[in-house]
This record gives C-alpha cells, structure tokens and sequence, in this order.
C-alpha cells in the first residue's frame, strides 16, 4: 500500500476519488479551499466534472442534481457557506438522494478566518442527517469513503465536518484503490423529488425512521472505539481525541477515552456501555457541548449514578489545546497542573494582517477617503475587509457575504442625508450582491456601490469565478462584467484604473452625486497575480518633508518608518506608483 504526506484538505479530495466521485461543486472558504483546488488539478486525469459556483446555495442544487442522476456528488464550503445552502438543505433530507451525496462543511474553531464559529453538527441535528468528525488526515480520506457509502445506503446527505487544524495538518495518508464510478440514471419520482407539502408530510416521519436506523448502525462504525484503562473516563470527539492522547502522556496516567467519530447520530449503546463502567466521565468536544448533552440526556434517562463534565470545566469558545486538556483532567482528579509558559517574545515579530504592497484595494480606499471623508461605509467579506484597520478606517459594517449593499438598502431610506458607499469583491457581487443591487434599485435607494475588481477570489486563494473567464479546472469561458450587469438594471456606472487616482476620485464624486443607485467598478487585477515590469520607487530625502502621508494615509507595508526617516522597501515594492501620486512634495521618484 502506497503512503504518502497529506494535508487534510488533499485527503479528503483523495477520498473522494477513491470513492468513485463523478462531480465536485464549491464555493471556495478558508479552511475549505483546498479541497476543490486539489480535485481540480487532477479532474481530467480521473474524469471528474468540477466546478466553483457562484455560491454555496447553487454549489449544493447542482451537486444535488448530478445525485439525482445516480452520480456520486460532494460539494465544499466553509461552515458559514452552510447557512447559504441551508435551504435546499432541510428540504433534501426529507427527499434524500440517489448516487452518494456528500457535503463538507470545513468548521473554524477559534475564527482564524471567520466571522463566527457556528458548530455545524448543530446542522446536522437540525436536518436530521449523519454527520462524521475526522481526526487526522487519515481518518479525513477514510471518513470520506464511508460517507458515500452511507449516503447511499440511507438515501440521505452526509455531512462530513472537518475542523481547521485537521484540513491543514499534514499526515501519513495510506493511499487505497479507486472505485468504479456510478453509471448515470435518471428516474422519474415527484412524490418525493417535489416536496408539496402533502408528500412532505410523509417525508418527514419517515425522516425520522432513517435516522434512527442510521444510529444502529453507528454502534458499529470504525470510527468509535475504546482504548486505554483507569476509572476515569474520556469520550472525545474529532480533533479533541489528539488532545486528550497528548495531555494523558504528559499527565503519565492511564484513563479509558472512548473515541467518537460519528457526531450524529451519537450511538447511543456504545456511549451508555462506556458510562456504565464508570463513575465519572469527561467529554472533550470543541465548541458546542453536543455530545455531552447527548450523553446527559442517556444517562438521566437511564438512571445512572454518574458526574459528567464538559463545559463546567472546559471553555465554549476557541480552539483547545494538550495543556488546556490536561488542566481540565488534573481538576477532576484533585492534581494542580502547571502549564508551562515559556517566553517567546523575543523572538516574536509582529506581523498584523496588511493589505499587500501594491494591493489595487488600498488606493481604491485611499481616494474614497479622500472623496467623502465623512461618508459611511458598509463593507464586505474579503481581502478589503481588513480596510477597516488603521490607516485606512473605511469599513464601518462588514456581516456576510454581500451584506454590503443589503445593509446600504437599509441605510439609504434610514439616513437619507448622509453619503452611502458600499466596498464589496467582485466574487462577492456575484455570490449575493446582485439581489441585494436589484433590492435598492427597485425601492429607489439612493448609494454608491464601489466594486473592488481584482479579477480573482483572491482571500481564499486565488480562485476563478464568472469574471475571470476561466472555470474551476482552468478551461475558457465566458466573461461576465458587474457593470454590465448593472448597466442593464439601469444603474449609474463607471470603470476605472484604481492605480490612477485621478480618475478614481473624478468617478466616485459622479457616483456620489448621482441620485439613484450608482456603481464605481475599480478594476486591477490583484497584484500577487502578476509580476512587476517597472522599476521600484525610493523616497528622495532632499524632497522628503516627512509629512509621513505615505505612512499615515496610504500605509503600504512596502514602505517604512524609521525614526524621523521613511524609506521604500525595494524588496517589496510593486512598482505601482500610488505613493508617488499623493506625496505633496513629489519626493517619491522610480529608481534610475
């Protein structure tokens, strides 16, 4: 058997193709976006369609209908995206699925790139669906096999919920062999593929029925074990399984940990043995206390005499870590646990997230500020979210994927006196901005749309979408511009080089001014996609009177302050000649 190094993400794509995958659909999210890049970089070679959809709704519907063609289908998103495609969601459950259907929701404990940490096997519960946890990135590739195979066995999705540390950890990953694909096959059944409300009524009792067969079958799924000996016992679940292996080795004690990997249904009979032979138990479980409610509820229903802790000694919030664990085990046995905190200031540099030198975004902003000082300015999920630092400061709201110019809506008829401009990507119009567009110009509201067009879904790395031409395995298509978009709902629009600020600020006070909905599109494609021709910049000192604009208003990281002096970094300079634009002393020169 072949073995090879494996990031989680890339095991889970491994998985899949072991599996017979015939579609991948996603919408790319941190710490998801690996899985689609990784399936479409070998997508002709083991003849799988993949796409990135324009979101997380349309990515689910059309992973649904290559299921309903009998097709082995899995669709990607980070947990947040969940909430995009709850819709179809709920209702898929009660209509269920043909060829297997698997849909991965990568979680972010402790919000590494996110603006929430929602506990998606909260998703699972609600929809009544399975739902598997991986620990490693071995488990991630096998967890995904067998979640085709239940799928199909059950008729139903599968959620398979990797969290942050398993998508990009790396680990030994032994490679199996690759399953047949599913032959295509389409049968005709609208008592249960449209679900009116008189066939969801059956549906949903039968729903529940599945369910629960699911659960028997769970208490034998090789994803759940015991191991180790002691009084104490530890049921653990997903990553927290490392922890709690780690923390007992440091401890030097033996516990009995029963380890879990199906998160819904729990399996009930494993999980009340365990508790049965012991008196005390500790559940480790990142986030949301689901399997510690689940393991409450069988122990009160069946009467035993037994002390579970979980969150009463460990946090709800944020990731855990070995030390925490082992805390959290040294209270339960009276043992004071002292965590080492060694000093590593001294070799800590800071480094808070900056917009990129060169980044077309930070002159974007930098001649919006310029325009209307005293604007509000609803913001959007991007690069261009972290505008809202200083020394831009031009993000006043900033909620969810095309939130923007939704909220600009609400803005616009609440605020009637003060300038509105709304800054959102172009994936993200395309994602949801264009109904949240149709919403102000049909109630006739009155703001400014600046679209930051960088020709890419740069923050989640570098992925296509309708504006660059090209779909997710790299092959040409059609190119869709927002302004046209815009153009054909009657919208005020304008195009602009956002590297040359004139034209930027004349076209935002003409957007600005407009009474209507107006669109200034910014476009320049995003500097980590090209390579610099020009020359870099210097910072003539005999010009220089440390104004410090270029510091203070601009702030390129490119450029830096020492002292009472400012130099232009060559090494990082892009040679896009912003700076050059707004020094009043014309002291920024390109290098001769």
């Amino acid at each position: 058997m072949k073995k090879e190094l494996l990031m989680g993400n890339e095991a889970i794509a491994r998985g899949a193709v072991e599996a017979g995958v015939s579609f991948v659909s996603a919408y790319p999210g941190t710490p998801s976006s690996e899985i689609p890049a990784t399936i479409a970089k070998i997508a002709d070679k083991y003849e799988i369609y993949m796409e990135y959809s324009i979101n997380e709704k349309v990515a689910f519907e059309v992973a649904l209908g290559a299921s309903w063609s009998n097709l082995r289908a899995m669709v990607t998103m980070k947990h947040v995206g969940v909430n995009v495609a709850a819709d179809p969601l709920m209702s898929v459950a009660y209509a269920g699925t043909d060829g297997g259907f698997v849909l991965v929701s990568a979680d972010d404990p402790s919000m590494h790139s996110s603006q929430n940490e929602q506990d998606n096997r909260y998703y699972a519960k609600f929809a009544n669906i399975p739902c598997l946890e991986p620990s490693s990135p071995q488990e991630a590739k096998d967890m995904t096999i067998k979640a085709f195979e239940i799928s199909e066995k059950f008729k139903l999705p599968v959620i398979l919920r990797p969290t942050t540390r398993v998508s990009h950890s790396r680990g030994g990953v032994i490679l199996g062999d690759i399953r047949e694909k599913n032959a295509v096959k389409w049968k005709k059944d609208p008592k249960r593929k449209v679900t009116l409300p008189a066939y969801a009524r059956i549906f949903h009792p039968e729903l529940l029925k599945k369910i629960k067969e699911v659960e028997k079958y769970f208490e034998n799924s090789e994803f759940n074990w015991r191991e180790g000996s002691g009084e104490l016992g530890i049921i653990a679940s997903g990553l927290s399984y490392n922890y709690v292996k780690e923390a007992l080795k440091y401890l030097d004690m033996q516990a009995e940990v029963l380890k879990l990997g199906t998160m819904h249904p729990i399996p009930r009979k494993t999980v009340l043995d365990f508790m049965k032979d012991h008196k005390e138990i500790l559940i480790v479980e990142e986030m949301e206390p689901i399997v510690e409610t689940e393991a409450k509820k069988i122990a009160q229903e069946e009467e035993l005499q037994i002390k579970i802790h979980g969150k009463d000694i460990l946090p709800l919030c944020y990731e855990y870590s070995t030390m925490q664990v082992a805390q959290a085990i040294g209270k339960l046995l009276g043992r004071k646990i002292e965590i080492p905190d060694p000093d590593v200031s001294e070799y800590m540099v800071p480094r808070p997230p900056v917009l990129c030198p060169g980044c077309p975004h930070r002159a974007s902003y930098y001649a919006l500020k310029k325009v209307a000082p005293d604007g509000i300015y609803p913001g959007d999920i991007g690069c261009y979210t972290l505008a809202a630092l200083p020394p831009l400061l031009a993000m006043d709201t900033c909620f969810c994927m095309g939130g923007s110019i939704g909220i600009s809506c609400g803005f616009s008829q609440a605020m009637k006196d003060k300038k509105i401009i709304t800054t959102l990507g172009d994936s993200t119009f395309f994602h949801t901005g264009i109904p949240a567009m149709i919403n102000g110009v049909y109630n006739q509201d009155d703001f400014t749309i600046f679209l930051l067009d960088n020709r890419t879904t740069a923050m989640t790395g570098r992925q296509p979408h309708p504006g660059t031409g090209k779909t997710g395995t790299g092959k040409d298509t059609v190119v869709l511009y927002p302004e046209k978009i815009a153009e054909s709902m009657g919208v005020f629009t304008r195009v602009v080089d956002p590297y040359d600020l004139d034209e930027t600020v004349k076209a935002l006070k003409e957007a600005i001014d407009y009474k209507g909905v107006a669109m200034v599109v910014a476009r320049r494609e995003c500097v980590l996609l090209t390579k610099p021709e020009a020359k870099p910049y210097y910072i003539n000192e005999e010009k220089c009177t440390h104004c410090f604009i270029c510091v203070n208003k601009l702030g390129c990281p490119a450029i830096v302050k020492d002292g009472d002096k400012v130099y232009i970094d060559e090494k990082f300079c892009t040679s896009c000649g912003v700076c050059a634009q707004i020094c009043p002393a014309h002291a920024i020169e390109v290098i001769k």
